[in-house]
């Protein structure tokens, strides 16, 4: 019989700065969580906001088991320096049929090894550094997010020459190739985006496309 994985399951093993922040921004995103830590400290922490925390001496596939790990249809292993915890937990994770497992490292060769275990990778720092180096090369970028080599969501500031204009006149599609996904002003976000809605200069805009696109649009309407 095929176990079910719950895609709206996350499992968040270690729970310090980024996994802590992790669990909480998920939760705030109306998934569920399973929380896991050897440290009674870090899960108080999060207890008030998140029902299945578990205290986990060791890791091993028991463990995981009686967490419900194994449910989950995505696992993030958030443990940092305890490289051996770390492949361990990733390991375990993907022998329990865990379809997406997603694993910190702390460094490149660390890296290659998760991926060997069949784990997504992510670097925080680096990552955070590609995206800052991003931004800070592209105009009036706020932030950037790469969905693949050549593709990226971006944060920008409305520039003058857009101020007052709605969407159907500036058609951006046509002209860029970009999409409108929201608008942010005074820290709001609207993702309903119509035709008739207009820009103003000084509010954020997040729009999507290929990067030789998003880099056209950004020289063409900032000069």
């Amino acid at each position: 019989m095929k176990r079910y994985n719950d895609p709206n399951l996350f499992g968040i093993i270690g729970i310090g700065k980024f996994g802590g922040a992790l669990a909480l921004e998920l939760i705030k995103k109306g998934k569920d969580v399973i929380a896991l830590d050897n440290n009674p400290l870090r899960l108080e922490s999060i207890k008030k906001e998140i029902d299945h925390v578990f205290l986990i001496d060791q890791i091993s596939k028991d463990a995981l088991t009686e967490a419900g790990i194994a449910s989950c249809g995505t696992v993030i292993v958030c443990i940092g320096k305890d490289i051996e915890s770390n492949l361990l937990a990733t390991l375990n994770a993907k022998e329990l049929g865990v379809p997406r497992v997603i694993s910190k490292a702390i460094s490149a060769d660390h890296g290659r090894v998760l991926e060997k275990l069949g784990a997504e990778v992510v670097l925080p720092e680096e990552d955070m550094g590609r995206r800052l180096a991003q931004s800070l090369c592209v105009a009036n970028a706020l932030d950037w997010l790469p969905l693949c080599s050549d593709f990226s969501i971006i944060e920008v500031i409305i520039p003058s020459s857009l101020d007052s204009k709605n969407v159907l006149e500036l058609n951006l599609r046509k002209k860029y190739g970009i999409n409108i996904i929201a608008l942010i002003h005074e820290g709001k976000a609207n993702g309903s985006i119509s035709p008739d809605t207009i820009l103003h200069q000084g509010d954020q805009m997040v729009i999507s496309g290929s990067n030789e696109s998003l880099s056209t649009f950004q020289k063409q309407t900032n000069s």
